[in-house]
């Protein structure tokens, strides 16, 4: 099917990158990027439409997607794919329509590695993206984001993840409770999962706490920290030591700089274990 004017289908692709409640009605949204549409098919996302621009000879990725790819296809004109793609300086060859995953908790893995990622109530999409390209990097096993926040399908958090967000869990909390009732059922199956919360004024600096094991690690709102069912609910707050003129990082940085600290635990761990060896060099 070919688009080359402002029509109804147009317009819902529009709708789909500016409207949060017209995403979450149509259950989609729309991709954008050749990483985040090709992370989207590896990892086995339903990919409901491709659309691709009817004016250029496409390359090899993108036909092999569109004769690869499940989805209806649209060949849309150049000026709309321009319209489409969120850049201003180039055109895209491809865009794709997703399907929203459920928002259900139990998509993350529970285990004795697990490491959860909770953002809680974050107001920056670029913040969010940015945290789960670095939950992803660093191995954790999820990311919550509670609350009030940014929306997840934001296309400034879809691109600041460069496709970290359709390689791991990540799900929509509505609140605290609900994911402290989640915790419980994960204690009740024998894994002994601990809350920390990264806090500038925690006990412990972040090397000090114990990322071995288990662990659900908050990062709190951008200009107002942790919640307080939030901190109630933390086994323990730790900091993350800085020596500059800086009063406090940004959020997705702090949580970077724990979630590799908790990395390098690991890894440690790791190799201090019966088996394992380790090159010196």
């Amino acid at each position: 099917m070919r688009v080359s004017g402002r029509n109804a289908r147009f317009q819902q692709w529009e709708a789909l990158l500016r409207n949060r409640t017209k995403r979450q009605r149509r259950g989609e949204f729309l991709v954008q990027g050749v990483r985040p549409i090709a992370m989207a098919i590896e990892h086995g996302w339903q990919v409901r439409e491709l659309l691709y621009d009817a004016d250029v000879q496409l390359s090899g990725w993108a036909r092999k997607a569109l004769d690869t790819v499940r989805a209806e296809r649209f060949a849309v004109s150049r000026e709309l794919m321009h319209e489409l793609g969120g850049k201003a300086d180039t055109v895209p060859e491809l865009l794709a329509v997703v399907a929203l995953p459920e928002d259900d908790l139990c998509r993350i893995p529970a285990g004795p590695t697990m490491l959860t990622v909770v953002f809680d109530r974050p107001t920056s999409p670029g913040n969010i993206g940015t945290l789960i390209r670095s939950a992803d990097a660093f191995g954790a096993s999820g990311v919550i984001v509670t609350g009030h926040a940014a929306d997840v399908y934001d296309p400034k958090a879809v691109r600041a993840s460069t496709g970290s967000l359709f390689a791991l869990p990540v799900v929509r909390a509505p609140s605290h409770q609900a994911v402290l009732s989640w915790v419980a059922d994960v204690r009740a199956d024998g894994i002994g999962i601990g809350i920390v919360g990264a806090d500038e004024h925690g006990a412990l600096d972040a090397a000090e706490y114990n990322f071995t094991q288990p662990t659900l690690t908050l990062i709190g709102n951008e200009t107002n920290g942790l919640s307080v069912g939030w901190r109630e609910a933390c086994d323990q707050l730790v900091r993350v030591p800085m020596s500059g003129a800086a009063s406090s990082l940004n959020a997705a940085a702090a949580a970077t700089v724990v979630l590799y600290e908790s990395a390098r635990q690991r890894s440690a761990a790791a190799r201090r274990r019966p088996g394992s060896w380790t090159h010196l060099g």
